[in-house]
């Protein structure tokens, strides 16, 4: 069985998590408090960051590589499609929600919210904050737009661009801090994904301390 180090609202670690049930890769799942910086955890991952994938007799790091291995290893069902132009764009998304969407949304709300204390680093940086609310209408307004030319994000089938997107949205979801009022489009693409046995895991998180929102586990939110 594969097992993955990482950390519950971690979209990095989501995604990943994803992948592999979308797959039907049985994973045991171990939490890992990266930012103690333990000797046993570091000889997993010299970088020191989840997640850290164990598959294959392999341990793996980096959620972009560990996914493209997941995919060219198990095939079945294809998160990748099978066109060079359409491969480029599902990379392009998901550089989209791991680089710019993670810089100016998900460090500035998850990270200051949540993040800081866990870790013991202090009180939100209310300006962060204010930022990252800004910003997160954009890129909803962005989704909207892909969305209103596409069937999912990426093109007419499901794809990693969509888990990438879906894993970032949903961790932010945990702490109440995505509009689905914004778009219609957007909540009926995120309900489908929502609504994937894929999901049942994402849906179960309980971080201690911070209990999810009435409507997070609701298929019909």
């Amino acid at each position: 069985m594969a097992k993955l180090y990482h950390v519950p609202l971690s979209p990095f670690c989501r995604k990943v998590r994803l992948s592999l049930a979308e797959k039907k890769i049985e994973c045991e799942l171990v939490e890992e408090r990266y930012w103690e910086e333990s000797p046993e955890f570091l000889r997993r991952n010299p970088a020191g960051k989840v997640p850290v994938l164990k598959i294959d007799g392999r341990t793996m790091a980096e959620s972009g590589p560990i996914c493209e291995y997941i995919e060219e290893k198990y095939p079945e069902p294809a998160l990748m499609p099978t066109s060079p132009e359409g491969r480029y764009e599902v990379r392009r998304l998901v550089g989209w929600f791991d680089d710019k969407f993670h810089q100016e949304v998900t460090s500035k709300l998850l990270y200051e919210r949540v993040n800081k204390k866990v870790m013991g680093r202090g009180f939100p940086d209310s300006g962060n904050v204010k930022s990252g609310a800004r910003a997160i209408k954009y890129h909803l307004d962005y989704m909207a737009w892909l969305l209103d030319h596409r069937r999912w994000l990426a093109g007419d089938k499901m794809t990693l661009a969509d888990f990438a997107a879906a894993a970032h949205l949903s961790a932010l979801d945990y702490i109440s801090d995505v509009d689905w009022n914004r778009s219609d489009v957007v909540k009926d693409w995120y309900a489908k994904i929502k609504s994937r046995p894929a999901f049942r895991g994402i849906l179960s998180d309980q971080v201690p301390g911070f209990p999810p929102p009435a409507h997070y586990a609701d298929l019909d939110f």
